[in-house]
């Protein structure tokens, strides 16, 4: 692979995709172009520690960026006053009740900087394929049956590459994802992909790790046992209030 351009991927959803390590820093963790969004490329693409992220107009686009940005499940951070808040709280949380609403509000959630987004009607459609699978899940925060917050993302073996997350109400995302990270903890799970920084996800906890430490665990997590299917069982329904109890350390 040159220095100076992305790797052109085959046409054969099960073509290799190169070596993450191989990444471009300019920009910075671009790997390579093309191929598809089938299930079979997807999960070779997070097995290997890249993800797909273009923009409408563009060529399919993987990226493997360095470093990552990842949260220890054990240590998430909830503030206390945002503790507090939720002593209180109405809200549910379930998983895999709305795999297809959560990604559609986050393609409508508004960002700060961006104009439009990332998750255009091809991506909705591969990882709903993806959903059904059993592969791609979401977190659901209800206030009765108003989806409020939720977050996806792809679980492949112990290891979760969160994707987007949105709030309807405000502290939504954060539940989600707070229930999420204390779930995957008492499963053995022990990180969650956050892909790269922002000041949101520092506040809550998210870490760096350089990309060689970063690929020797999902090597090793992806080829564990996982939890394949629908996740609502594992869930059911969880009260937002037990968030307000500090993370056991």
């Amino acid at each position: 692979m040159s220095r100076h351009h992305p790797y052109l991927l085959g046409e054969a959803s099960d073509s290799p995709f190169p070596p993450a390590e191989l990444a471009l820093r300019e920009p910075d963790g671009l790997l390579a172009v093309g191929g598809d969004l089938s299930p079979v490329r997807l999960l070779n693409a997070y097995a290997g520690g890249i993800f797909p992220w273009f923009s409408h107009g563009q060529p399919l686009l993987w990226w493997s960026p360095a470093p990552r940005m990842v949260f220890h499940t054990k240590q998430l951070h909830l503030s206390s006053r945002f503790r507090r808040s939720l002593r209180a709280s109405p809200w549910q949380i379930r998983a895999d009740t709305a795999f297809p609403e959560v990604m559609l509000a986050c393609a409508q959630a508004p960002r700060p900087g961006q104009d439009g987004t990332w998750i255009t009607p091809d991506m909705h459609h591969a990882y709903v394929a993806l959903h059904h699978l059993g592969h791609a899940h979401s977190v659901e925060v209800y206030e009765a049956e108003k989806l409020v917050g939720g977050i996806y993302g792809v679980a492949i073996g112990r290891m979760f590459f969160g994707e987007s997350m949105f709030s309807a109400r405000s502290g939504g995302s954060k539940v989600a994802l707070a229930a999420l990270a204390a779930t995957l903890a008492r499963w053995g799970w022990p990180l969650i992909d956050a892909q790269v920084e922002n000041p949101h996800l520092v506040r809550m906890g998210a870490t760096h790790l350089g990309r060689a430490e970063f690929l020797q665990h999902v090597r090793r997590l992806a080829h564990e046992p996982g939890k394949i299917g629908s996740w609502a069982p594992y869930f059911g329904d969880i009260p937002a209030s037990t968030l307000a109890r500090p993370a056991a350390p």
